[in-house]
């Protein structure tokens, strides 16, 4: 599907219940991608990150709430390869990456903060579908999300 956020912002006004400005950066090899959304929430600990893109993700985008966190990555390259491998469409990761030059040459959407080399902890800790807001922006498991180097836009309904 070819789209452009600020054109849906246009024409489904009535429709898009969200619009985040494009304070994120693109990492990913694709700069544009779209899906139903699925979420993590989780602070420094990237285990839930793993349990959701070990998962068919079925062309959906995972939304990764780390609360603006810039002490670690929550995603690098051997995760970005689970994402590639599993139909992931793209990732959204409030917080920081590492391994951004091999990410960028993945076919996946990375949008994120910063990067960071350092590596997550694992305790385990984290919650999956549930809904996360950051940067003003709610995102809601089963909602879609589109998104480009013009920022971030969601809607309850798939449009076009």
């Amino acid at each position: 599907m070819e789209y452009d956020t600020a054109d849906l912002c246009d024409q489904y006004a009535d429709k898009i219940s969200i619009v985040a400005p494009g304070t994120m950066k693109d990492f990913g090899g694709k700069t544009k991608f779209s899906g139903v959304i699925e979420t993590v929430e989780c602070f420094e600990d990237n285990s839930f990150v793993r349990k959701a893109l070990e998962e068919k993700g079925n062309d959906k985008v995972l939304v990764i709430d780390g609360g603006g966190s810039m002490r670690c990555a929550l995603l690098g390259d051997m995760l970005a390869e689970l994402a590639v491998k599993n139909k992931w469409r793209g990732i959204v990761v409030n917080g920081c990456i590492r391994d951004s030059h091999t990410i960028g040459k993945m076919l996946v959407g990375v949008k994120a903060l910063a990067v960071n080399p350092l590596k997550s902890i694992k305790k385990e800790v984290g919650r999956r579908n549930v809904v996360v807001e950051f940067h003003d922006t709610r995102f809601i498991p089963g909602h879609w999300l589109y998104a480009d180097a013009d920022g971030i836009i969601t809607s309850p309904d798939r449009l076009k």
